[in-house]
């Protein structure tokens, strides 16, 4: 991280954050987090996130940010993915071995539906 030695450089890293801010609320970004904390991992979330990896490089998919989380705090629902898209509201997703994983890749990240069966209502 850069240190702040004058103003302009105090502007510079706020019109970088918030670019980078606006790039993640525009239609189309899709950020697809998995709970990787200890019950998630014990639960399956390494094959979990293996697959949708695996489904995003077979596919040439784009645009599309994968990130792990710890506990996300729904132990029962393990292993635990969220997909956010643009500005829609938040889904998240339990249970979610890899076939639902690729289930979820092709139905609600290309497919635009999300897959109801698997949906956490918090």
């Amino acid at each position: 991280m850069s240190t702040v030695k004058s103003l302009e450089d105090l502007k510079r890293i706020r019109e970088e954050a918030l670019k980078k801010r606006q790039l993640k609320a525009e239609s189309g970004h899709i950020e697809i987090l998995v709970g990787m904390g200890t019950p998630g991992i014990a639960a399956g979330a390494r094959d979990t996130m293996k697959a949708i990896l695996k489904y995003i490089e077979d596919n040439l998919l784009s645009d599309i940010v994968v990130r792990q989380a710890g506990n996300i705090g729904l132990d029962s629902w393990e292993p635990i993915v969220q997909v956010m898209i643009g500005e829609e509201p938040k889904v998240t997703y339990g249970k979610v071995t890899a076939a639902v994983a690729r289930q979820i890749m092709q139905e609600h990240i290309v497919g635009g539906k999300p897959v109801k069966a698997n949906i956490i209502e918090v």
